[in-house]
């Protein structure tokens, strides 16, 4: 997993980088979401904790000092957590009934960091997969979808959709290519 950009960080620091605060939050908000719900927080009180802690970073970001040595995600899973215990203790969110110890599983950033991860990687692969969508034949990107999404093998994937697997192993090869670089940029 590539670690936060440092380029988009200090991007955050110039006034009025609109682009750059995009960025952050497309990246960001699914990773934010993920830890809200995992505290057991419904749908729209998750979707309250996100607009909270994006609302924090864009007050602290401006001023924030990067620190190579140490985790950006870590800082924001910090702020997320220290968030929701906050409104835990004024009772103005509902949270699922859980024990300490269940809490305490989830939050622990050294059990739930490879957890965190695959999510994250998930989600920036799922939004570069939208972004680059219409570089595709319609046919050829709902093959793919099956085939790189749904797991359907390539085979079945092909004949889905009226093309060989050659067609869908060489469409597979430009998106990845292409992923690759829409990550890149969204990192």
């Amino acid at each position: 997993m590539q670690s936060t950009s440092e380029s988009l960080l200090l991007r955050l620091r110039s006034p009025g980088n609109e682009q750059a605060w995009q960025t952050f939050v497309a990246i960001y908000t699914p990773l934010i979401f993920f830890w809200a719900r995992r505290t057991g927080l419904n749908m729209n009180d998750a979707a309250d904790l996100v607009q909270e802690v994006l609302t924090l970073a864009f007050q602290k970001l401006p001023a924030f000092e990067y620190d190579k040595t140490k985790s950006f995600r870590s800082w924001l899973r910090t702020v997320t957590i220290n968030r929701y215990r906050e409104q835990l203790r004024k009772n103005s969110i509902g949270a699922k009934p859980t024990s300490a110890s269940v809490l305490a599983r989830h939050m622990d950033p050294a059990a739930a960091e490879s957890t965190w991860d695959l999510n994250y990687q998930q989600g920036l692969i799922r939004q570069a997969m939208e972004l680059l969508g219409d570089e595709f034949e319609p046919t050829t990107w709902k093959a793919l979808r099956s085939y790189v999404l749904d797991a359907v093998s390539a085979k079945a994937a092909a004949e889905e959709n009226g093309l060989s697997v050659w067609t869908v192993y060489a469409a597979k090869a430009r998106l990845m290519k292409r992923l690759r670089e829409t990550v890149e940029d969204l990192l």
